[in-house]
């Protein structure tokens, strides 16, 4: 279940493959950025037309169609306005617009928090988790959030150097947290159907006691909180998706899914926007994991119950997507932008990308909704994990 599989990994994964195995039942068988014309037509619930880009960076909102007001439809009125932002997260929410809740209480005192290793007493156990924080932060600047959840022979420093999240966080500006994981199971995260509801709980306290500390220390975007997974960490994004939609507004299943092995679908109330990115026909873990067949149930719940969504979908197997670096941002800013083109108070199924496209850093592999997306063809850059 390792995207970025060390060799030294290799024993301790076949000494699990028989117990993974009883544990896991095999399931049955000219795009360019628009955000500035997203910002000003109908983004949150309807089709506008009119509006137009007047010089770099900003946002001539002076439109010749009646639908860029949108003060019918989303009570959000832009006329005459000039916007110095490229994503709905930077934008406060439309007047009547469903927004998140503030976060979570901690019960006790928080720690003091740093860019860097940090320990949190959560569920009577001290847990440990990373901060990677932007440079040059202004105490004004307000922070959307998210969560990384790494893989099952991985860390969060591994994902942090991987995923170049410094880089990320520094030119995209958001809060990373990188969980650690409690090593008192065979994959790290509590998604199986072997693992309690109390576990599973205490994981997503975990989460709620993250969230809340890092809201008392830095001013958090609450409309712009996501949770993003790799493998095993995919799994439990995609078990968190259902039991705290009501602080997420968006997230990414990399090799993830449900069904099988996996707990089912929770049907969040909040209609999450979701990446769903798997890599092929080949996407498995020791012949047992099939991430391309758990992945399409996941996308089958998502489209049922009303959700936006992005399908990706590789040709490398369980390795690393190959994605390619985007001038001066790092190599997933892609993801990232999802999370910051998706604030909570969006519209259920809703999402700028139906009016402008896929931005311009997303892979040609992606596309809008389930059995959209043109698989990838090629040399794949890296080895699979398991």
């Amino acid at each position: 279940m390792d995207y970025f599989m060390d060799p030294r990994d290799d024993l301790e994964l076949g000494k699990s493959a028989a117990r993974l195995a009883t544990r896991f039942a095999k399931p049955r068988a000219a795009r360019s950025r628009l955000h500035a014309l997203a910002l000003g037509c109908a983004l949150i619930t309807a089709t506008a037309a009119g509006c137009g880009v007047a010089e770099q960076g900003t946002l001539d909102t002076t439109c010749a169609g009646p639908g860029c007001a949108l003060s019918a439809q989303s009570g959000l009125n832009l006329s005459g306005a000039k916007l110095t932002t490229s994503h709905l997260c930077d934008m406060p929410p439309p007047a009547g617009a469903a927004v998140a809740p503030a976060p979570p209480v901690y019960k006790g005192t928080c720690p003091r928090l740093a860019p860097g290793k940090n320990t949190i007493w959560t569920s009577l156990f001290p847990r440990n988790f990373q901060l990677v924080v932007p440079a040059h932060l202004d105490p004004g600047e307000k922070l959307p959030v998210i969560f990384l959840w790494h893989w099952l022979g991985g860390s969060a420093d591994d994902f942090i150097r991987k995923g170049e999240v410094q880089n990320a966080v520094d030119s995209q500006r958001f809060l990373a947290i990188v969980p650690e994981a409690k090593f008192d199971m065979i994959f790290k995260w509590p998604f199986d159907v072997g693992v309690s509801a109390a576990r599973q709980e205490e994981e997503y306290r975990f989460f709620d006691d993250m969230l809340a500390c890092a809201a008392a220390q830095f001013n958090i975007n609450n409309n712009c909180v996501a949770s993003a997974g790799v493998s095993a960490g995919a799994l439990f994004t995609d078990q968190l998706a259902g039991a705290r939609s009501q602080y997420l507004s968006s997230a990414l299943s990399l090799s993830g899914g449900v069904g099988g092995g996996v707990k089912p679908w929770g049907k969040p109330a909040h209609k999450l926007p979701m990446i769903v990115l798997w890599g092929g026909p080949t996407d498995n873990c020791l012949g047992v994991i099939r991430f391309n067949v758990i992945s399409k149930t996941l996308e089958d719940e998502l489209t049922r119950d009303g959700h936006f969504m992005v399908e990706c979908v590789h040709n490398c197997g369980h390795a690393e997507p190959p994605f390619e670096s985007p001038a001066m941002l790092s190599k997933y800013a892609g993801l990232w932008d999802f999370v910051l083109d998706h604030p909570f108070w969006l519209g259920a199924g809703e999402s700028p990308y139906k009016t402008g496209g896929l931005p311009a850093n997303m892979p040609s592999f992606c596309a809008i909704g389930a059995g959209s997306a043109t698989p990838r063809t090629g040399v794949c850059p890296d080895k699979p994990g398991c």
